[in-house]
């Protein structure tokens, strides 16, 4: 039997909903990216089955727990980051009240092992980027209240709460650390996926509880910026926190613009991060449908062949912290 999964981060959400939002935030974007007339097939806007990297169907027999983000674009404004996420989200609670026999929807953190036990599925919400916050910071315990447990500050570019890598000596504004203070208070956790290595210091001085890296590989193994060193894992891992294993191909090889990684490079980031006395902290974070994917791990669909590999490098022991255990024991313990 498969071992069961909880995913801590994937754009699936945005993908679904794409087709159905309103034009301006397609112009905004500056992109089609899920436009279906590009290649001529159908929009992918349901759950259960779609051409995603992540669907219910794609899941197989899989136990899993699933954390939807909805990811906020640079570009937008933050408020038109409100009525964004606003659209996402509607679109995937529908999904998940036509499909509630197949897969359930987690209000708290406590709720996340019983429903996977009595459904074997379970949608998790979160945030990639949370400009909304920046729109009116009372979103914080408005959106965590209503199920969002947990949230980025940043993706790329500098922005109205924090930066990413495109400008690597900008740190964490006031206000964004209003919304990290707001954050802790509401029990929504933080995730620093795509901070710069300046916020990601500011992080550690302002916040108190444990944190997040959603789906971050090591910087030793693999140098790309948004991989995390090894001083930040071990702050993570010092903190009781959680990181990621992120299938990005940018994020696994350094030369993967000329040879694909395979299954030795992810294990390659979980056996740096062994090493380091990460066993208990170490979690799956595949950034399904937010990123290209190597063949190894090109859906949801490979995941009992991915394990099968985890169990023969790792043990099973170790398989079932890294798959799901580590994750389910975090959420637990600090989230709401």
């Amino acid at each position: 039997m498969p071992f069961p999964v909880f995913d801590l981060h994937c754009d699936t959400a945005d993908r679904i909903a794409w087709t159905s939002l309103d034009k301006h935030y397609h112009q905004l974007a500056g992109l089609d990216r899920f436009d279906p007339n590009i290649d001529g097939g159908e929009p992918d806007t349901e759950l259960k089955t779609n051409g995603c990297h992540l669907s219910l169907d794609s899941m197989g027999d899989v136990p899993w727990a699933q954390c939807f983000a909805c990811f906020i674009y640079d570009e937008f404004s933050p408020e038109d980051s409100v009525g964004f996420y606003r659209q996402v989200m509607a679109h995937l609670a529908d999904e998940l009240k036509r499909n509630a026999s197949l897969v359930a929807s987690a209000q708290n953190a406590s709720d996340i092992r019983p429903a996977l036990e009595a459904t074997g599925r379970v949608a998790i919400h979160t945030i990639e980027n949370a400009r909304p916050f920046a729109a009116d910071p009372s979103l914080v315990e408005e959106l965590a209240a209503n199920g969002v447990l947990m949230a980025s500050l940043s993706w790329n570019a500098q922005g109205p709460l924090a930066s990413g890598h495109d400008v690597e000596d900008a740190g964490i504004t006031p206000l964004g650390a209003e919304v990290i203070r707001r954050m802790e208070d509401a029990r929504m956790i933080l995730d620093v996926s795509h901070l710069n290595d300046t916020c990601f210091d500011d992080v550690v001085r302002l916040t108190t509880r444990p944190f997040v890296a959603s789906h971050s590989n090591s910087r030793a193994v693999c140098g790309h910026l948004r991989n995390l060193t090894d001083a930040q894992f071990a702050e993570i891992r010092d903190r009781g926190g959680l990181v990621g294993l992120n299938y990005c191909p940018a994020f696994l090889r350094d030369d993967s613009d000329v040879t694909e990684p395979t299954v030795d490079d992810l294990c390659r980031h979980i056996e740096h991060w062994l090493d380091l006395g990460g066993e208990d902290i170490v979690a799956l974070g595949s950034d399904f449908d937010g990123t290209d994917l190597p063949t190894c791990i090109s859906s949801a669909a490979k995941m009992s062949e991915l394990q099968e590999v985890f169990v023969k490098r790792f043990g099973e022991s170790i398989t079932r912290k890294l798959c799901a255990d580590n994750a389910l024991a975090f959420f637990e313990r600090w989230g709401r």
